[in-house]
């Protein structure tokens, strides 16, 4: 199996998984204050979005790298 055949796989299960979740979230850890020894920080919760547009184009980017013929 050649790369551009992995890296269409590999675009057709991205898309199908941000099709299928439609996001991701993260927690994002930031520092409020610093009095001497002590910190204040705070834990906030990222959501991040993935339209269905982009999972769309990767699945139809990935299906045509699959469907490339061979080079020689």
């Amino acid at each position: 199996m050649n790369a551009l055949k992995i890296v269409g796989v590999a675009l057709i299960i991205g898309g199908g998984l941000g099709l299928a979740y439609g996001g991701f979230s993260y927690t994002k850890e930031t520092t409020q204050a610093q009095l001497g020894p002590l910190e204040l920080t705070v834990q906030d919760r990222e959501t991040v979005n993935i339209p269905i547009w982009a999972g769309v184009a990767s699945i139809v980017a990935g299906a045509l790298l699959l469907l490339v013929p061979k080079g020689t």
